[in-house]
């Protein structure tokens, strides 16, 4: 991999999220445009670098400090239009949240109203992305990878907010679960695969360093989890229903400075490379250099602000629709937030991760599939507690002796599998394999409400009862 790719990569693993999805195209060798997106991304080099952490000489050749080239952006607010509404084909979904809105005032169906919501929700969450980067080309290295770092799991962080306002604390804990257990199986999995598939090599390389620096960060994060469930399960609090709480917001501050320091090492690590890269003559920015943004800076702005409160909005039926929806398709609340939300959310860095990983760019793969998990588990739980602690909801890292043990079992393969820094298609299959088992053992799952209520499958499983 060229000093770019690999420059690219350590960004991802700090934004591990949608941002990657609008830089498909950069990837393909032959200049043609993804069919997902196809009029969305710009014709890009063959080479991957990153556009957030940039020299502060690269981004002025860029944009010239904060003007702009002559483009196509400059035609204002309703010129910038076309580029963030009219230039991805997943925006074709956009119209179903408006019709779940309507569906829902109309008929109140919460059977329709939930997937008409998710499917709302996908191209919002990949517009953010695009919003996200495009600010990008107007800040230094230092804050365009703390606006990755923050807008890169925005839309499961908003869900998860409305849902601890509503008091669905169990919904918040599965969903997070459900987007690492997501991203570490299904998505990796699938990268793996088809990236040995498509690539017709036996094994790709990708860099060990950094995927040992991210196990050790989700084992930090299982470790946080542990103590809070087994105090429960065991009856061993100092004082019961307090202690586990007190303990699970004191080791959610520990994460949250732990990921900080993550993020700030990154930075300077990056920033170190880039720097001896251009001691020692090279130019890893030459193919970006007549790139310019799109929008402007103020546009971007003004599209965070509207794509965020237009998120908020649909996450709010979303999460009252949860219910509702088990109960109209008879299936358990613990798979909806832990299989079909994830699944549906991040499907924009689900399809990026594997067309990196089909044009042998393994470490943006990674970036994708681990960083996103080191993330959602360093930053978005803790940061769900300490504002559900604000809030004054109960919401602690006690997960449940079932998920807690599915995510210790998932990070335990993945850091096993990870550890001699290759994959092949065998790999990308036991993840895939790995995931259908964990589905399947949370369709089965029996899950307590606040209220007391099980929610369980009433749906045949031939293939299960069969055994």
């Amino acid at each position: 991999m060229t000093s770019t790719a690999a420059a690219g990569s350590d960004s991802r693993r700090l934004l591990p999220g949608r941002q990657n999805f609008h830089q498909m195209d950069r990837i393909n060798g032959n200049g043609q445009k993804s069919a997902i997106q196809a009029s969305t991304f710009s014709d890009g080099a063959d080479e991957f670098d990153d556009d957030t952490l940039i020299a502060s000489e690269a981004l002025s050749r860029r944009t010239g400090g904060f003007e702009r080239n002559a483009g196509p952006g400059n035609l204002g607010m309703f010129g910038s239009l076309k580029f963030v509404l009219l230039k991805s084909k997943l925006n074709l979904l956009i119209p179903s949240g408006f019709v779940a809105i309507v569906v829902k005032d109309m008929t109140g169906n919460n059977g329709w109203v939930f997937p008409l919501t998710l499917l709302g929700i996908i191209p919002l969450a990949e517009r953010l992305g695009f919003a996200t980067e495009q600010l990008a080309f107007f800040t230094g290295p230092t804050v365009g990878g703390l606006l990755n770092a923050t807008f890169g799991n925005a839309t499961e962080l908003i869900i998860s907010i409305h849902a601890l306002r509503s008091g669905k604390l169990r919904v918040v804990q599965q969903s997070l679960l459900g987007s690492i257990l997501s991203n570490l199986l299904l998505v990796l999995g699938c990268a793996f695969f088809s990236g040995g598939v498509t690539c017709g090599k036996t094994e790709q390389k990708f860099s060990k360093s950094e995927a040992v620096v991210s196990s050790g960060l989700l084992l930090m994060a299982v470790l946080g989890l542990l103590p809070p469930t087994v105090l429960h399960y065991t009856h061993s609090e100092v004082h019961s229903g307090k202690s586990g709480l007190a303990l699970s917001r004191f080791s959610s501050c520990v994460m949250l400075v732990a990921y900080a320091c993550y993020i700030y090492f990154e930075l300077t690590t990056s920033r170190r490379r880039e720097e001896s890269n251009q001691g020692r003559g090279e130019n890893v920015g030459d193919a970006d250099n007549n790139e310019a943004p799109d929008i402007s800076k103020w546009e971007a702005i003004a599209w965070l602000a509207i794509l965020t409160i237009w998120i908020s909005v649909l996450s709010d039926y979303l999460v009252n629709a949860i219910d509702g929806a088990s109960q109209a398709w008879n299936i358990p609340v613990a798979f909806i937030s832990v299989i079909l939300l994830p699944i549906v959310g991040n499907a924009a860095e689900h399809a990026s991760a594997v067309m990196f990983a089909m044009k042998d760019k393994l470490d943006l793969s990674l970036g994708v599939a681990i960083g996103s998990s080191t993330q959602m588990s360093m930053f978005g739980i803790p940061f769900c507690v300490v504002i559900g602690w604000m809030m004054g909801q109960p919401m602690d890292l006690n997960f449940h002796l079932f998920e807690t043990a599915s995510l210790l079992m998932t990070v335990l393969v993945v850091a096993f599998l990870l550890q001699d820094g290759t994959s092949n298609c065998l790999k990308g299959l036991m993840l895939f394999l790995c995931y259908l088992i964990v589905a399947a053992s949370f369709y089965v799952h029996s899950d307590q409400d606040p209220d007391g209520k099980f929610f369980t499958s009433a749906l045949p499983l031939p293939v299960l009862l069969s055994f």
